[in-house]
């Protein structure tokens, strides 16, 4: 397979923003859910959680299909990077030095893929 396209990359990382928006949707319906089936089909964030995870999925196959998935599914992991943010901005989680050290060692895995692929 020929190197990975720019287009293939942006797609895959388009997927794991909204993937990411699934994740705050998915918890915030969480956080409001009743153990019961009526709840359940009612709670309308959790549909959009899973609704975003789908839709997701489709820029994902996209992105996939014309470029290398070694290269491209470490992409998928920037949604860590956005999850964190909007655990802050919307649920007023802590950013510990933990979490940014573990952000950081993301990225520079993401960035040795890259290098790597450019060979």
């Amino acid at each position: 397979m020929s190197a990975t396209p720019l287009s293939s990359m942006l797609l895959v990382m388009a997927a794991s923003f909204i993937g990411s928006f699934g994740a705050v949707f998915l918890k915030s319906g969480a956080t409001r859910m009743r153990f019961s089936l009526r709840h359940l089909l009612t709670n309308y964030r959790l549909a959009a959680g899973v609704a975003l995870f789908v839709f997701s999925s489709y820029f994902f196959v996209l992105g996939v299909r014309r470029g290398e998935l070694s290269v491209l599914y470490p992409l998928v992991s920037l949604g860590y990077v956005w999850t964190m943010i909007w655990s802050r901005l919307f649920f007023g989680e802590r950013v510990t030095r933990n979490k940014c050290a573990g952000l950081l060692l993301i990225l520079a895995g993401i960035a040795c893929i890259g290098l790597g692929a450019a060979r």
